[in-house]
């Protein structure tokens, strides 16, 4: 029941839009009716306001890193676990927007963190490495996401190894579209329109 409600409890921390939040509070407008229409920090930079992006991108990523925080702090690694994972849940369907949310790349990766450091900081560099070559952050996140599941697997075992396989399962889900633009070539740069 403990790791249930953890898991409850990341999943409603996750489904907090920040990106709509801060676009707000910034006075840039509805963030779902500006470039992608998606909730995350990529979008938001597409306002040209970097100091709202990376406010985004710190708050999606906090939201999964505390949920595993807090869970491993009060209950153990199993509910951090779940809690983590359903943070990223929350995020990608947040029961706030009618489970219309985001692609979770910022929230993942702060899970991963909180979950195994060294698991977060190699998907960190993946998609760093990525994004600098090819200034494609959907591409980034995919090859991020890709690697993290085998890094956990050598790091932590069985149990990170498949949160993490679950979420980068839910992050080519969720970049479908992203991934046929990629593959017709007519995927935006990082900072530009679509």
């Amino acid at each position: 029941m403990t790791i249930a409600l953890a898991a409850v409890l990341g999943y409603l921390l996750g489904s907090v839009p920040f990106g709509i939040v801060v676009a707000r509070a910034f006075g840039l407008g509805d963030l779902r009716k500006i470039g992608s229409g998606n909730i995350g920090a990529t979008n938001v930079l597409r306002t040209g306001n970097k100091l709202a992006a990376f406010l985004t991108l710190v708050l999606d990523a906090g939201k999964g890193a505390i949920a595993v925080f807090a869970a491993r702090l009060l209950v153990g690694e199993e509910a951090a676990l779940a809690a983590g994972t359903a943070a990223f849940l929350g995020h990608c369907y947040p029961v706030y927007l009618g489970f219309k949310g985001g692609k979770g790349v910022a929230t993942f990766l702060g899970t991963l963190l909180a979950l195994a450091w060294p698991v977060g900081l190699a998907a960190c560099a993946a998609w760093l490495a990525t994004a600098l070559v090819t200034r494609i952050s959907s591409l980034s996140a995919l090859v991020a996401a890709a690697a993290a599941p085998l890094v956990a697997l050598w790091w932590g075992g069985w149990a990170p190894a498949l949160a993490a396989a679950v979420m980068t399962v839910l992050i080519f889900v969720r970049h479908r579209a992203n991934i046929a633009r990629i593959r017709a070539g007519t995927e935006p740069r990082i900072g530009k329109t679509p």
